[in-house]
């Protein structure tokens, strides 16, 4: 198809993208004198706004400039790079961390710089694009296995036993980012040791919201992976992504992982600003985090309430399915005109036949926001039929 027809293919499924500006992007904002709602917001803590991460972000800047100016082989890795790394290490308790780009180029990263040329991977099937993106770029063998359906690991794990020379690797979100579900991790941990496998555990939308001193679901369980992801969008109000690992993967992953070689070092600002927000996290000690689930787990009862079905609340993320791609849309859309931001989530993004409103919800939102937004919710539902 030219691109024309392939355009004109998405929008007849309700599959049809496109760019909105917003004049900003905060968890609940005031626009032309009225207050607006955000629940597609990944900022669960409300620290892109914070002062102690936007002075930060300016003294970095006035000392350091705008920009690494470099790889970080060549001219970009600086003391403040090394010491934001040093501290994510000791905060999840593991030897080494390395900062990259994006949380999705860590992942597009490390993955395939672990695998090698020998490999086999075992994927969950719901792990994020960029889990799944990183297996697909490695080359090797892979398998997806059920959704947190660790017997379905065992088996294939079973069935495709290590060769000589080869890398086994299990790759899972600790927190799935489209349903909010939780991984059953001390299961999967234990299927991965017995059979020899290294295993990586993505904690993008697990750390800052929960575990001690919100380190995450695997310090909550006290599981140690043998590496261990994150995205610095989300909870830490910020940028970039990081791995943490031995000291030996890390020298792996510095000489392997192409989009760690050939990237400019992330500026100093956001570096400054990550550091800022990980401070919060230990000086809280996990406050931040147990107040957010308070407000997720209200926002859940006031949904149940009006009648919408949903899993039970086991992080920030709150999914209404709707079904048809269509009339997620429409949802969305009557949704702003309400003046409340919440995004259609389609395929490819979600398996197909399980279009959805998927709801974040923030520090930024007070309880009568909770309460407001769930009666517009419930009133936009009963106008689609979602409802009765």
């Amino acid at each position: 198809m030219t691109p024309d027809q392939t355009l004109e293919d998405l929008k007849q499924r309700g599959l049809l993208r496109s760019l909105k500006v917003l004049p900003e992007n905060r968890g609940r904002m005031c626009l032309n004198g009225e207050t607006w709602l955000n629940f597609s917001s990944n900022d669960y803590l409300d620290l892109a706004h914070h002062p102690a991460l936007i002075h930060a972000a300016v003294q970095a800047t006035q000392s350091l400039g705008c920009s690494a100016a470099g790889s970080r082989l060549t001219s970009g890795h600086l003391a403040i790079h090394e010491d934001l790394e040093t501290a994510l290490a000791a905060f999840v308790g593991m030897e080494a961390a390395l900062v990259f780009g994006s949380g999705f180029l860590t992942n597009l990263g490390v993955i395939p710089a672990l695998a090698g040329d020998h490999a086999t991977i075992f994927c969950d099937r719901l792990n994020h694009a960029s889990l799944i993106d990183g297996a697909l770029m490695a080359g090797v063998k892979w398998h997806r296995y059920r959704h947190n359906d660790t017997a379905h690991l065992d088996d294939l794990l079973t069935r495709h036993p290590a060769k000589d020379g080869e890398t086994r690797l299990v790759i899972t979100d600790s927190v799935f980012s489209m349903d909010g579900d939780m991984a059953p991790l001390a299961d999967i941990t234990a299927i991965a040791r017995r059979h020899r496998a290294l295993l990586l555990v993505d904690e993008s939308h697990a750390i800052g919201v929960m575990g001690p001193n919100s380190a995450g679901l695997c310090a909550e369980l006290q599981i140690t992976p043998d590496v261990l992801t994150c995205g610095m969008g989300k909870a830490f109000g910020s940028y970039g992504g990081f791995v943490a690992c031995s000291h030996t993967l890390a020298s792996l992953i510095i000489n392997r992982a192409r989009s760690f070689i050939y990237s400019t070092g992330l500026p100093p600002a956001v570096i400054a600003a990550s550091h800022a927000a990980l401070d919060l996290f230990i000086a809280n000690r996990g406050a931040l985090g147990n107040d957010l689930m308070d407000r997720a787990r209200h926002m859940q009862t006031l949904l149940v309430d009006a009648g919408f079905p949903m899993p039970p609340v086991t992080s920030p993320i709150l999914p209404i399915m709707v079904g048809d791609n269509h009339v997620a849309q429409e949802f969305a859309t009557r949704l702003a005109e309400r003046r409340i931001l919440c995004g259609a989530i389609r395929p490819p993004t979600v398996p197909p036949g399980t279009a959805r409103l998927r709801l974040t919800v923030t520090r930024a939102h007070e309880a009568n926001d909770l309460s407001a937004a769930a009666e517009t919710f419930a009133a936009v539902g009963r106008e689609l039929g979602i409802l009765p």
